[in-house]
């Protein structure tokens, strides 16, 4: 009877992952950040993109880490809580991430000059924006 119930179980557990493939097939995954500048700092914002997280981004493009890299700006407001700016990052795949931490280090220190000047440069943005949200997104493909 207990083998007949954990069978049960487990055919209940992955029936929404077979509904859900034959439906599509799985993407890269993108990380979103959706950001908040603050009033007037726009220029200063982009400015600070521009010159380190372009480069660093291109160096994990170029080391075959990520596959693509995308800045959105928002051309609507819904509240004044909104977000300005949305960064996306794409992955190939969750495994792609693995072992992604040291790897940026080490792009960071070569990019930016070590753990210091990106600690810094952290701080000062954190005074010019907000990150409303940071997500882990999959793309699918509808069949």
């Amino acid at each position: 009877m207990k083998k007949l119930l954990g069978f049960v179980v487990l055919l209940l557990s992955i029936t929404p992952v077979l509904f859900a493939q034959e439906h599509y097939t799985e993407g890269p995954i993108w990380r979103i950040q959706l950001i908040r500048v603050k009033p007037t700092h726009m220029d200063e914002y982009l400015t600070s993109l521009q010159q380190t997280t372009k480069p660093f981004v291109d160096e994990q493009k170029k080391q075959g880490m990520i596959m693509d890299y995308k800045v959105f700006l928002k051309e609507t407001k819904n509240s004044p809580d909104d977000w300005d700016i949305c960064v996306a990052i794409e992955y190939k795949n969750h495994a792609a991430m693995d072992g992604l931490a040291a790897k940026g280090e080490a792009i960071r220190d070569k990019v930016l000059g070590g753990k210091a000047p990106a600690q810094q440069l952290s701080e000062k943005r954190a005074e010019i924006r907000e990150i409303i949200s940071s997500e882990l997104l999959e793309e699918v493909f509808l069949k």
